[in-house]
């Protein structure tokens, strides 16, 4: 038997309902619709609305999407990792109250926090417990309710991020198909200029820190623009270049949707036209984990069988990284 590849064979994703516009963000801060897309290439976003909803409300419908489009139950999973910013709660992990509600009931799983790229983190990990050949079916979820912890007061943040998610199901290959490499960093320094002030065991919540509007996310937008278009680009031509990759044989770059002028630098740097590169921040903006799946899913029909794509992300921490892999239907 040949060797075994952790191939992509279903994915699916979800938005909610809601759509909140440029517009609509006027309400809240000095801002304006023309200013918004020309720094980021946002039109609109998605909120989840309703008492009590959290990011695991995002996650259901994205999987019991998926697994009816691949015909199977949720008892045969194996495995679910979910990549969020946005737990449901700090403890138990988001994946073990997916599990439950969707009746996984032979999978075991956890969360992976690494910001934006903890999708991109998630997809390794598990492609790695396919081709020790231990697992046959791998849930691989991302999304964020962004919502949840945006100050509609910081104009430098609240026009950025959206809610929404989705998911991919890992198998096994051996046609050569599927995860082929990957290139995966982090640089804990950059922790400084993006984070959530309070919340966690230096800073636990208080009055004050509630008060000081410390639970959302803080960003120094012109730091980590600069790292991410410098670092994201650098980690797709890393990928593309142990590979013998070349722009002309790249079929498909999956770029996080943070900013539009990101994306584009990225491409650029990778000498491929727009064309081969999927965008949707202008519909859902960064939903963080959610923006590789919510890409893959939009784009799945145009995907053909042993097309070349190359998945990139930058997030908080600072953390990123590019992943090849060879589309497997």
């Amino acid at each position: 038997m040949g060797k075994i590849n952790a191939a992509i064979t279903a994915v699916n994703g979800w938005v909610p309902d809601y759509v909140m516009t440029n517009q609509e963000l006027e309400k809240y801060v000095d801002t304006n619709d023309e200013w918004i897309q020309t720094r980021t290439g946002i039109k609109e976003r998605r909120v989840l609305k309703g008492e009590g909803k959290g990011v695991s409300d995002i996650m259901v419908p994205a999987v019991l999407g998926l697994l009816k489009k691949r015909g199977i139950g949720a008892d045969e999973i194996d495995l679910i990792i979910c990549a969020t910013t946005t737990p449901d709660m700090v403890f138990p992990a988001t994946a073990n109250v997916v599990a439950d509600k969707i009746g996984a009931t032979n999978a075991w799983g956890y969360d992976v926090s690494a910001a934006c790229s903890g999708f991109l983190f998630s997809l390794a990990t598990g492609a790695q417990f396919i081709e020790t050949g231990k697992y046959k079916k791998v849930l691989v979820i991302g999304a964020d309710k962004m919502s949840s912890i945006l100050n509609l007061q910081d104009r430098a943040t609240c026009i950025i991020f959206g809610d929404g998610g989705g998911c991919v199901l890992l198998e096994p290959n051996t046609e050569g198909l599927g995860v082929i490499d990957s290139v995966l960093k982090s640089d804990g320094s950059g922790r400084a200029y993006l984070h959530q002030k309070a919340g966690g065991s230096i800073k636990p919540a208080s009055h004050e820190t509630v008060d000081a509007r410390e639970h959302f996310v803080y960003q120094e937008g012109k730091t980590v623009f600069k790292f991410a278009v410098t670092n994201m680009a650098q980690a797709c031509v890393d990928i593309m270049e142990r590979n013998y990759l070349t722009a002309e044989t790249v079929n498909w770059l999956v770029p996080h949707q943070a900013n539009r002028r990101i994306i584009d630098a990225t491409s650029e740097r990778m000498g491929i036209g727009e064309e081969k590169v999927t965008i949707n921040i202008q519909k859902y903006g960064n939903t963080t984990n959610g923006t590789l799946p919510l890409c893959l899913w939009e784009w799945e029909d145009k995907f053909k069988k042993g097309d070349n794509i190359i998945l990139a992300a930058f997030g908080g921490g600072f953390t990123w990284g590019a992943i090849y892999i060879k589309w497997a239907y």
